[in-house]
């Protein structure tokens, strides 16, 4: 079986890609030209590719990204400061996280920001030994939600954490690995032969252990004060700022405000 998606009348371009062999569908972000870079039509079209997977059977899942980089982020030439950018992200980690069977992130190259958030909604990481992790959200001036820092602990302890949110220090596969966020090293081949064994396990097994693992308190609804603080940098001066120091390609200069 061979889908792809993100087709648009009057144009040839494809943006998701989707494959199977066996019981394992591989899902490609296909926008190389862009860095894989998440816009609207991109997150509408992978959701439908995850559902796809899962209604055609599949019992693993690969997600990917076609080029050198697994995913540089959401598009920041496009609308994604709008509230329905950001409501389509989160309804696409949700879905992600909470797909039925085991999905294996193969991180082909950088995952940073919204990339990475896909790659921590997997169940299993496979990292090149090249590729990187990071959110340097901070250096543009919007801030992550509470589910994302609290899985990116979950998945590479508090202190590790800090300094990617704090310092965006970015993490390396050796690193990654070390700290067990890559469960293992390789390319897509080594993600997708791993996937291939996973799919011959007991598929209400593999479920029950989604869950409970899953349940480490990421999901948990925050506290009103750090809601607010979160929205406070969205619909702050410096987030402005970010964007247009970005257009004007220089330094920003934040303020606090």
């Amino acid at each position: 079986m061979f889908v792809v998606a993100g087709r648009h009348p009057g144009t040839l371009l494809r943006m998701i890609v989707s494959s199977a062999t066996g019981d394992v569908t591989t899902i490609e972000l296909a926008r190389p030209e862009k860095r894989n870079a998440l816009n609207e039509q991109m997150v509408a079209d992978l959701g439908a590719a995850f559902t796809a997977a899962v209604d055609s059977g599949a019992r693993a899942i690969v997600l990917t990204g076609r080029g050198e980089v697994f995913s540089a982020g959401a598009d920041l030439s496009g609308p994604v400061y709008d509230q329905d950018f950001l409501d389509s992200l989160v309804a696409l980690i949700e879905q992600i996280e909470s797909t039925p069977v085991p999905v294996l992130a193969a991180l082909n190259g950088a995952a940073l920001g919204a990339g990475l958030q896909l790659a921590m909604a997997a169940d299993l990481r496979v990292m090149a030994p090249s590729a990187l992790a990071g959110i340097p959200a901070a250096k543009i001036g919007v801030a992550v939600d509470e589910w994302t820092v609290r899985r990116l602990v979950s998945l590479v302890g508090a202190g590790q954490a800090r300094g990617m949110l704090i310092g965006c220090d970015p993490l390396t596969a050796d690193r990654a690995h070390d700290l067990g966020f890559a469960n293992r090293l390789g390319d897509l081949t080594d993600a997708q032969h791993w996937a291939a064994t996973i799919a011959e396990y007991a598929p209400l097994t593999l479920r029950h252990y989604k869950l409970v693992l899953n349940g480490d308190g990421a999901r948990d609804e925050a506290p009103a004060s750090r809601r607010e603080a979160m929205l406070a940098a969205w619909l702050s001066d410096d987030l402005q700022e970010g964007r247009a120091a970005r257009t004007e390609k220089r330094a920003p200069r934040f303020t606090g405000r």
